[in-house]
């Protein structure tokens, strides 16, 4: 039996997500949300559903206990220290692997017309990103750190790869994509460890947004 903890839950790519897990007669979810208002009433069957914050320290740490694997979907101005509370409670319970879902641009990797619209629009709320990047990779646990590009409700499952250091491509992903991407890191877990990887739709490429 593999055992998750997603925190985020009720994050629209952790739900798919959830509902592909689903499916994993040998998984095992926990669900870790803060606002119950959120539920969907149609959780899998084979997931608990915990009501908390990811910087109570204490909840993090029970939750944890026996986890094999953790997917965080988390955002806020606060990411940072919600990264640091996770990667502390993960070294506590002796649990080792990680994908943790951060943001384009986190690198100064996006280029040209593209890259300038992105810093213009979400440079300055993209500083604690960068931080819990910087705090994941030092960590030493076995991380998966994805950046997807602006996020869209297309159902469909196009998307390819750019890694650290390398020029980002495209403008958009849907949701659909990066669910897809973090559920065969969850059934493969030894895929893309230590990797840090931009996530987009192939052929998508512009100055901004096609819904911008």
């Amino acid at each position: 039996m593999k055992r998750v903890l997603i925190l985020g839950a009720t994050g629209q790519i952790a739900q798919w997500v959830a509902r592909g897990l689903g499916q994993h007669e040998g998984v095992q979810q926990t669900l870790l949300l803060r606002n119950p208002r959120k539920l969907s009433g149609e959780e899998p069957n084979n997931a608990q559903v915990v009501i908390g914050d990811a910087l109570d320290k204490k909840l993090l740490r029970k939750v944890m206990t026996g986890q094999d694997m953790v997917y965080a979907n988390l955002a806020g101005e606060d990411l940072d220290k919600q990264a640091l509370a996770i990667i502390a409670a993960m070294q506590s319970a002796g649990v080792r692997r990680l994908i943790f879902v951060l943001s384009l641009g986190i690198h100064d990797e996006v280029p040209g017309r593209f890259g300038e619209w992105n810093r213009a629009t979400i440079g300055e709320d993209l500083k604690p990103y960068r931080r819990a990047a910087d705090a994941i990779a030092a960590s030493g646990l076995d991380f998966t750190i994805l950046r997807p590009a602006w996020l869209t409700d297309e159902h469909e499952v196009d998307y390819e790869l750019t890694g650290k250091g390398e020029p980002f491509s495209g403008t958009v992903v849907s949701r659909k994509s990066v669910a897809d991407l973090i559920m065969q890191i969850i059934t493969q877990p030894t895929l893309h460890i230590g990797a840090d990887l931009g996530v987009n739709k192939p052929g998508s490429d512009g100055d901004k947004p096609y819904f911008m």
